[in-house]
């Protein structure tokens, strides 16, 4: 039997992927993040399916009923918010599941950053505008940042940022970034995208903080800095060019 580590996407029941909804299906476990996972992605849990939330649990909780499920010969569907690959913690409960013995495997979903450009209906990477995206936090009560990683040491290169996990120190954000990207630099965010109670607010910098403010924002925000954000009148990519040599060249950027 398997743990599934299971990227459930942004929020939307019918954005997380085709396998990640199949194994779903299958599984007779599964655990699940109880402030972040909609009733309707549970419903295509098996019926009869246990479900246990972990929102109170320790990581020595989570893993021990991992195993045990494991040992009791179900498959075993982990689900994180988003995609496993950012901010889940799923690296620790696969280093004890190694010491462990248990197998598992790794599935993808739809991260928020992501979630939150289809909302804003725009591209992160523009020709000649911005062409990195640096996806990062800032340092509260959570866990140390690295040393080196900080906002304006990010901010220097001038990529257009995705601050997770930022939505309640906006000013501290606001003051830190505003000496590289200006106060004009545009600026967005997207609360709880995807999901009931969606809210964007659009501006620059300067005002980021007003514009958290005044729409409530508290928890599950995305917050975008970049130029990108405001983009026109840029060249169109080689990628489509009809200058392009198609017979000799494979469709890459």
């Amino acid at each position: 039997m398997t743990v599934h580590f299971i990227g459930a996407g942004p929020g939307a029941a019918d954005l997380i992927t085709v396998r990640g909804r199949d194994l779903l299906a299958r599984c007779g476990v599964c655990l699940y993040p109880g402030s972040m996972t909609p009733p309707d992605l549970l419903a295509y849990c098996p019926p009869g399916a246990e479900l246990v939330d972990t929102a109170n649990l320790s990581l020595e909780q989570i893993v021990a009923k991992l195993a045990e499920a494991h040992h009791a010969g179900h498959d075993v569907a982990r689900l994180c918010s988003g995609d496993p690959s950012l901010y889940s913690a799923v690296a620790e409960q696969m280093r004890r599941l190694d010491t462990a013995g248990v197998p598992y495997e790794v599935v993808p979903g739809v991260p928020a950053f992501a979630a939150s450009a289809a909302v804003l209906q725009r591209e992160l990477t523009v020709p000649e505008i911005g062409q990195s995206l640096v996806i990062t936090r800032v340092q509260a009560r959570s866990t140390k940042m690295p040393p080196g990683e900080t906002l304006a040491a990010f901010a220097a290169t001038n990529a257009t940022l995705a601050l997770h996990l930022a939505i309640n120190h906006v000013e501290r954000v606001a003051e830190g970034l505003k000496p590289h990207y200006g106060a004009d630099c545009p600026v967005a965010v997207v609360a709880l995208a995807s999901q009931p109670g969606e809210t964007v607010v659009r501006g620059v910098l300067g005002e980021l903080p007003a514009l958290v403010r005044e729409a409530g924002m508290t928890r599950a925000a995305t917050i975008f800095v970049g130029r990108v954000l405001a983009a026109e009148g840029f060249p169109d990519s080689f990628l489509y060019s009809s200058a392009r040599d198609r017979a000799n060249q494979p469709e890459s950027l």
